[in-house]
């Protein structure tokens, strides 16, 4: 059994909060509360937010994350 994690980011916009509800819906759990900053270079806001999952597998660096 291997807890994953990944770190979602996205411009603040719908397309964050369909990035993260699609983790949602694949099993993937918050962890943590999503932080905000704003990118100069791009002169956006930026989300991010941590995600977990456990798995019935022994983790390896090759894993897609975003396909588990």
């Amino acid at each position: 059994m291997a807890k994953l994690y990944r770190l979602l980011t996205e411009e603040d916009t719908s397309a964050f909060c369909h990035k993260v509800s699609d983790a949602l819906a694949k099993g993937w759990e918050l962890h943590g509360d999503p932080s905000y900053a704003y990118d100069a270079a791009n002169s956006v806001m930026r989300c991010a937010q941590a995600v977990t999952k456990d798995v019935a597998a022994d983790y390896s660096p090759d894993m897609k994350l975003g396909q588990q």
